[in-house]
């Protein structure tokens, strides 16, 4: 049976899809950008405020579907700029320290509110 995962801790969803989808023991957590939860407004124009508020945005969505980031299978992430890697890379090894999950990183043309990184994941119980 398919669950609608939503919280006021995350940006609400700008445009017709859920903030996230459990189905069974996985989770689909759609793609999120830098938007401060409270305000609408993107978190700075730095790749490194843009990573942590991503991050922290997909950590709001996962808690709420009662699970944790180490339930993080696979993400994927959108860079505007791969001379951004690195230091993308050192705040999300923060985030995933221990058995990190499957990966792939691109590099965009453009993302929506012309933000610097958007990431989904999905998680399994």
């Amino acid at each position: 049976m398919k669950t609608i995962i939503n919280t006021p801790d995350a940006p609400r969803a700008i445009g017709p899809y859920s903030q996230a989808v459990r189905y069974g023991d996985l989770l689909f957590v759609s793609g999120m950008i830098a938007l401060d939860p409270a305000t609408g407004e993107m978190a700075g124009a730095d790749i490194e405020a843009q990573a942590i508020r991503v991050l922290e945005n997909l950590k709001a969505v996962i808690e709420a579907a009662g699970m944790g980031m180490k339930n993080v299978l696979k993400s994927t992430v959108f860079l505007k700029d791969m001379n951004d890697f690195a230091k993308f890379n050192e705040i999300y090894g923060r985030y995933f320290a221990e058995a990190p999950p499957a990966r792939e990183t691109v590099q965009v043309a453009r993302l929506p509110r012309d933000a610097a990184i958007e990431i989904s994941v999905i998680c399994g119980k």
